[in-house]
């Protein structure tokens, strides 16, 4: 292993000029095919085996070991989302309203970086490493489902992935046993009222108004249907209606996303929601539709793997217990099908600046975090085809 890893600190400043490339030139779910050929062109160069538009724009290579040890499936996601970097820095983001907000440039010029140099060692591997470049891991269904389906995981035995954290320093890492992730499901709420003249709002349905009561009573699941002790969120993330100021609006949409844990919970706040817009809209006579997508279950770490990272990962990085995080990830799809564990490496770094959550315009990493989280992904590799 120490071979890798001296190889994985030399290659460090090559890792951070791939990934400042990709963040110049983002791409949305769905629409990775630069990003793709990117990464197919390099691992051709480096003599592995790779299968191209594997569910899609997807990417998997396969370097074979020096032996018959266990095959383990590394993967990064590709994808960008549709906000404006507003960061001022010499690799900004060039394409107009297209950021990687969420570091999966970074992910993926670090698997680059660990595909590389094991491609230089392979005799240090005692099985196969397959390499998962996913795309739109942002946007449901995502990108995972389909790239299982066309044989991401065939002769795979276990399954890493490591997702760069802002929220956490950098030079620390983090992961539990069980689930560690949410549920992540979206909704969309129309209120369809009657418009009118901003003047004479009594002879309308106001829209607006009973679309506000909505997301006021939407509150109250969280805060007094379910229990304190169980993780749970219920977020309106956009509210759209009217387009003048003396105009009452004829409808109001709402979109927004719930994050559980439990399965029953979920299905619970799904009708509970329904109950609560149907009811609301009734009252002041207004219609209403509900539209409600299950989007991708809770990321569950199979126990011995999270265990082999509490072990294995101390050799590299710090390593301690990971907290619930509420936010989602299609990773959890690897999980239903092979032993594996998802990781969390710090990358965020106040001293620089990088203060700015994911999702957010400013978005940045502490690029020093690639280095930990190519040396996490060799550790897990090195001890799952050593143990």
């Amino acid at each position: 292993m120490e071979s890798l890893l001296q190889a994985i600190d030399l290659l460090v400043p090559q890792m951070i000029s791939w990934r400042r490339y990709l963040h110049q030139h983002p791409e949305l779910s769905y629409y990775e095919q630069q990003t793709a050929a990117f990464v197919a062109q390099h691992l051709e160069q480096w003599g592995l085996e790779v299968r191209t538009h594997v569910g899609g724009h997807g990417v998997v290579a396969r370097l074979k070991g020096n032996g018959n040890g266990s095959t383990v499936a590394l993967r990064a996601d590709m994808d960008a989302l549709p906000i404006q970097d507003e960061k001022t820095c010499e690799y900004a983001s060039k394409n107009k309203g297209i950021m990687h907000a969420c570091g999966h440039d970074a992910h993926t010029s670090t698997l680059l970086g660990v595909a590389k140099v094991m491609s230089e060692h392979p005799e240090v591997l005692k099985g196969d490493v397959v390499f998962i470049f996913q795309p739109a891991e942002e946007q449901s269904p995502g990108g995972a489902i389909n790239m299982i389906k066309e044989g991401a995981l065939d002769g795979v035995d276990y399954v890493y992935g490591i997702h760069l954290w802002t929220p956490f320093p950098v030079g620390s890492a983090y992961s539990k046993p069980g689930p560690m992730m949410a549920a992540a499901d979206e909704f969309e709420i129309v209120v369809k009222g009657k418009g009118g003249h901003g003047g004479l709002p009594h002879q309308t349905i106001d829209s607006i108004v009973i679309a506000s009561q909505v997301v006021g009573n939407l509150q109250t699941i969280v805060s007094r249907s379910v229990s304190p002790t169980e993780p749970c969120v219920v977020s309106v993330g956009s509210f759209h209606s009217g387009s003048s100021f003396n105009v009452i609006a004829e409808s109001a949409a709402l979109n927004g996303t719930v994050r559980t844990y439990d399965p029953e919970l979920r299905l619970d706040v799904k009708d509970r929601m329904e109950r609560i817009v149907g009811q609301t809209c009734e009252m002041y006579g207004a219609e209403y539709s509900f539209d409600y997508k299950m989007g991708y279950p809770p990321v569950v770490n199979d126990e011995g793997e999270a265990n082999r990272f509490l072990r294995a990962g101390e050799k590299v990085v710090p390593v301690k217990p990971s907290p619930l995080i509420m936010a989602g990830e299609d990773f959890a799809y690897y999980l239903h099908e092979r032993k594996g564990c998802f990781m969390f490496v710090g990358a965020g770094n106040p001293e620089q600046g990088i203060i700015h959550p994911h999702h957010h315009p400013k978005f940045d990493i502490d690029e020093s975090s690639m280095r930990d989280a190519a040396r996490l992904f060799i550790a897990m590799v090195m001890d799952c085809q050593n143990g």
